[in-house]
């Protein structure tokens, strides 16, 4: 952004928060300059320094609008009700007057609190009457009629607009609200895939640990007699192992939920595609499975990490996407796994609208530091790219 752009900024902000405050000295200067040639037959008739005062008393409480947005106002309409005792042809025989008060009819017409609107109304046609009453160049009704009509348009219009920024400040008011719950429906929903994967790794990592551990135990009770440092290892690799499952549960056993066991069983993988497909179909999505590259072996970790990506975009694909048919390919490249899941629907991918379910993937993708794409396609669809690194 340049200076000039900068400075043009700058300076419609400044106008769009202070043209009412410019608007308002700009009436001061009139006052006083009516103020400055009393006596004046058709006006203010003085002396000058009471006149001067009053516009000083007029307009000052304008300017605090922001903080007392009635208070102010209302003493500006008191000081004229008391100028109709000291100098009554200085307001009502004075167009910078008039206009300021037609402001003050809009602001008042603008007031959240229809009570307050309406008194504010109120107050400007008590001292309107007094003015028409007290000014004997000016005791007709039809004097105090056109105040009646002019300042009671303007309060309608006042009025009209106030209901429309109320309005707007209720749908922006809304519009904030629901960004905070999305944003928090995100947070809770990166807390809640992150606590399952550290559940699916406690199941992974366990089982692996435990097997390990039985297999130590049992070959401890085959040595022979004088295999005693063998058996010494083998009796630190078992204890280490029950240590470090002991130590696991009690660190991922917070992240279960009531209802919730250990696994009892490894965490399915991908081996389990053909399984998942076939419930997918069963569901009424035909799905077709294509499997590129030398199938490798997987950490365990990672296996279960690729089923959960597809299984995810599958569930997408059949409860959101409308789809009527998706495919699945698994590609095995050098240093990496590559998911590729596409269909013909409608979906975005969202798990429904909120964002959660791309959220979940990409949590367990950034796990690994891979890569996920996710988008639309040129020819319709939606297609999920994932890349896992094997190391």
């Amino acid at each position: 952004m340049n200076r000039a752009t900068r400075l043009v900024r700058r300076v419609t902000s400044l106008v769009s928060r202070f043209w009412v405050d410019a608007l308002i000295l700009a009436s001061t200067a009139g006052l006083l300059s009516i103020a400055a040639r009393a006596p004046d037959p058709d006006g203010a008739q003085g002396p000058a320094w009471a006149d001067i005062l009053l516009t000083v008393a007029f307009v000052a409480p304008l300017l605090f609008r922001r903080r007392w947005p009635m208070a102010a106002p209302l003493v500006s309409v008191g000081v004229v009700l008391v100028s109709a005792f000291i100098d009554v042809g200085f307001f009502d025989n004075s167009f910078p007057a008039y206009l300021t008060a037609l402001g003050i009819a809009v602001w008042f017409g603008m007031r959240p609190n229809r009570y307050e609107a309406i008194a504010g109304w109120a107050a400007l046609q008590i001292v309107s009457v007094v003015l028409t009453l007290r000014d004997p160049q000016t005791q007709s009704a039809g004097d105090y009629f056109w105040s009646l009509v002019t300042f009671t348009v303007a309060w309608v219009i006042g009025f009209a607009l106030g209901e429309r920024l109320r309005e707007t400040d209720v749908t922006r008011r809304l519009a904030d609200q629901a960004e905070l719950e999305r944003e928090e429906q995100a947070r809770l929903a990166v807390a809640e895939e992150r606590a399952r994967i550290a559940r699916e790794l406690h199941d992974v990592v366990g089982h692996s640990v435990s097997v390990m551990t039985v297999q130590a135990a049992a070959v401890r009770r085959l040595l022979e007699d004088d295999q005693e440092k063998e058996r010494d290892a083998l009796l630190v690799v078992e204890q280490t192992g029950r240590e470090a499952l002991a130590e696991m549960r009690r660190m991922v056993g917070v992240l279960r939920r009531p209802e919730e066991a250990p696994a009892l069983a490894p965490q399915p993988s991908l081996e389990h595609l053909e399984q998942l497909l076939a419930t997918t179909r069963e569901a009424g999505l035909p799905v077709e499975l294509k499997i590129e590259g030398t199938p490798a072996e997987l950490p365990p970790a990672l296996d279960t990490t690729a089923y959960r990506i597809v299984q995810e975009a599958l569930t997408n694909a059949v409860k959101h996407a409308n789809a009527g048919r998706a495919e699945v390919l698994v590609r095995y490249g050098k240093g990496a796994v590559e998911l590729v899941v596409s269909d013909d629907g409608c979906g975005n991918g969202d798990g429904g609208g909120s964002g959660h379910g791309l959220v979940g993937m990409r949590e367990r993708v950034s796990v690994y530091g891979g890569e996920l794409e996710a988008g639309p396609q040129s020819g319709g669809g939606f297609r999920l790219r994932a890349t896992l690194p094997v190391t």
